[in-house]
């Protein structure tokens, strides 16, 4: 994630701020020129309709004919504002989403709504007890979310009872938008889809036997030498959508990283010959050998200091080479791509 700066007095700001803390402007994303900025300093923006709802802080041209900021409007079903506890619980949910959007934007990924386009992404944050008894997933571009999930002890509880390292709202966002990109990836093109199932497996194996066979048997032995998790076994899609989700997890935490100016000096030792360290931006790297090999030296940093406050690790995962792989196969889709 990018630090961002007040437009009047150039204080740092938060990306979830609607006012500098320091100088009192109001301010708002802008996703165009991907900074903050103040409707009252440059009168051709406005900010979203959700803004009247304290649930969005992103700014859109006056001329745009909607009322909605580029992550709002993929929104298909939200809770109503006289559902007080659900709505609460949507104001966390958007805080996690608009953090995914701003790095799809920033990996030029398309967002057309599904309400413009039926091919399109729309998200349905719904309650545990809604009509269609729906589940967290994905299906045709439709992300759905249950509002359960901003139970932060509800949540945990899900995380030990499914036995994973690790459950946040964010990690599902990008779990499952991942279902959706690879469509973008791989729906029409041979040479991609040939590609895919030479890391990942076919994924033309019948899904719903492959879930159920999961669930009943679990992951197979040494699951942890070829997949980054034990729910990656289950089926080609849920591998792709999981590595998916630690690519995105790399890239973002990187990012920060490089943003925040983070650097170290360590001492040389033939395990580690280059003692100096600096985060770079991913963004502008090719070569995912480098955007991995920094990642790893920052994440065991900040293991590192979340264990000397008795906090679990920000990311508790072991990569292995055929999950390298797999995430290198990923990076290169946008090398390519671009």
């Amino acid at each position: 994630m990018k630090i961002f700066s007040c437009p009047k007095c150039k204080s740092d700001l938060f990306f979830e701020n609607s006012s500098c803390v320091k100088c009192h402007e109001k301010v708002g994303y802008n996703a165009i020129s991907d900074a903050f900025e103040s409707t009252r300093l440059n009168r051709n923006l406005k900010f979203c309709e959700n803004k009247k709802y304290a649930v969005c802080n992103w700014l859109l041209p006056k001329t745009d004919n909607s009322k909605f900021c580029k992550a709002c409007a993929l929104n298909r079903k939200v809770p109503h504002a006289n559902d007080i506890e659900n709505f609460n619980k949507w104001k966390k949910l958007e805080i996690a989403k608009h953090r995914l959007i701003y790095q799809l934007i920033k990996l030029k990924l398309p967002l057309v709504p599904k309400l413009d386009d039926d091919e399109g992404i729309a998200f349905d944050f719904l309650s545990k007890d809604n009509k269609e008894n729906k589940l967290t997933g994905h299906s045709n571009g439709v992300v759905t979310i249950l509002l359960t999930e901003a139970d932060a002890v509800a949540r945990e509880q899900n995380r030990v009872e499914m036995n994973e390292r690790y459950r946040t709202l964010l990690g599902h966002f990008r779990h499952e938008i991942g279902h959706y990109y690879w469509m973008y990836f791989f729906n029409n093109n041979s040479s991609s889809l040939n590609a895919f199932r030479s890391f990942f497996n076919d994924e033309r194996q019948d899904y719903g036997k492959a879930l159920q066979t999961y669930y009943n048997n679990g992951a197979p032995k040494n699951w942890n030498l070829n997949y980054i998790s034990k729910y990656a076994t289950s089926h080609p899609w849920e591998d792709w959508a999981e590595t998916w989700a630690h690519y995105l997890h790399i890239m973002d935490t990187l990012e920060t990283g490089n943003q925040t100016g983070i650097a170290f000096t360590r001492e040389k030792t033939d395990f580690n010959e280059e003692p100096v360290f600096k985060c770079s931006n991913p963004y502008l790297i090719s070569d995912f050998n480098i955007i991995f090999k920094e990642s790893t030296t920052l994440t065991s940093a900040v293991n590192s200091l979340n264990r000397s406050m008795g906090l679990p690790d920000v990311y508790p995962f072991i990569v292995p080479q055929p999950v390298f792989k797999k995430l290198n196969f990923i990076h290169s889709l946008f090398i390519n791509k671009s």
